[in-house]
């Protein structure tokens, strides 16, 4: 075959390969155990959503609105420089105070910190810059007397190359945040979060680890291994928010909390019993 006709073959299947970015999410699957939503908050989250007592609290890259539980009710907001925090993707109430996971998604070099600020009038309270390397925090909690966060990385826009989602990592992290363990996503995951990342986890009220990915309606429930570097998958639930970031109700033990970006409401959805 004559080299023009060959490069011209070439070029025209690089052109019509879809870049990584690009893909497609998979397609949502029949699951046997579904979370029922049992209330919805009217707000403009973008990102998702913390929980209280008393409050629950919409994120939005670089705001945070507190709106009263019973309610609805707006309580308070903040606003914050956007060059400064780009994109607070999760928050979540520890120790009375509103401890959140920030990058500079979607710039690279990736850099992430974590940002405290008052669960009351939610003013800015303090920072710890985490750095570079590993990925974009997307979620931080604290279980069992550490810092636990996940670290996304991406195919494309916001990935940092040679990583891609496959290096999606959870990190445990001492006082110091200091890193002290870290394990991988087990492919069954993984297949179906690409060509995104994790946005949302935090540990439930069963002792089990749960995720959330950045698009599909489903929760999944890990573990870590008793050997071995790559998280055990147990089970995948089924819930009306397409992905983002998440939080347990502490005070109504079952009681998950998640966004819709559909109509950026909040979602109080109420997950079948669990074993530990």
């Amino acid at each position: 075959m004559p080299v023009s006709i060959l490069s011209a073959l070439m070029l025209s299947a690089v052109q019509a390969a879809p870049a990584a970015s690009q893909r497609a999410a998979p397609p949502p699957i029949a699951l046997a155990r579904q979370a029922e939503t049992v209330r919805r908050y009217a707000s403009d989250a973008r990102q998702g959503v913390a929980v209280g007592a008393d409050a629950v609290y919409a994120v939005s890259n670089w705001s945070i609105v507190r709106y009263d539980k019973a309610s609805g009710e707006k309580q308070a907001e903040w606003t914050g420089n956007r060059a400064r925090f780009p994109h607070i993707n999760s928050c979540n109430l520890i120790a009375a105070e509103l401890v959140c996971a920030s990058s500079n998604f979607p710039a690279t070099p990736q850099v992430s910190t974590i940002e405290v600020f008052d669960p009351v009038d939610l003013h800015h309270k303090r920072s710890v810059s985490l750095g570079l390397g590993t990925g974009s925090i997307t979620w931080v909690d604290r279980h069992d007397g550490s810092w636990w966060a996940m670290f996304a990385n991406y195919d494309g826009r916001g990935g940092e190359a040679p990583r891609d989602h496959r290096h999606t990592t959870l990190v445990r992290l001492d006082d110091q945040w200091r890193r002290l363990e870290a394990w991988a996503l087990p492919p069954s995951i993984l297949e179906r979060i690409a060509p995104m990342s994790i946005s949302g986890g935090g540990w439930g009220p069963d002792g089990r680890l749960y995720l959330t990915g950045h698009d599909l309606p489903e929760l999944y429930a890990v573990a870590i291994p008793m050997g071995g570097g790559v998280l055990n998958h147990v089970e995948t639930l089924g819930i009306e928010a397409e992905g983002q970031a998440i939080d347990w109700d502490e005070a109504e033990p079952g009681m998950l909390y998640g966004i819709t970006r559909r109509t950026r409401e909040i979602l109080a959805m109420k997950t079948p019993a669990t074993g530990r």
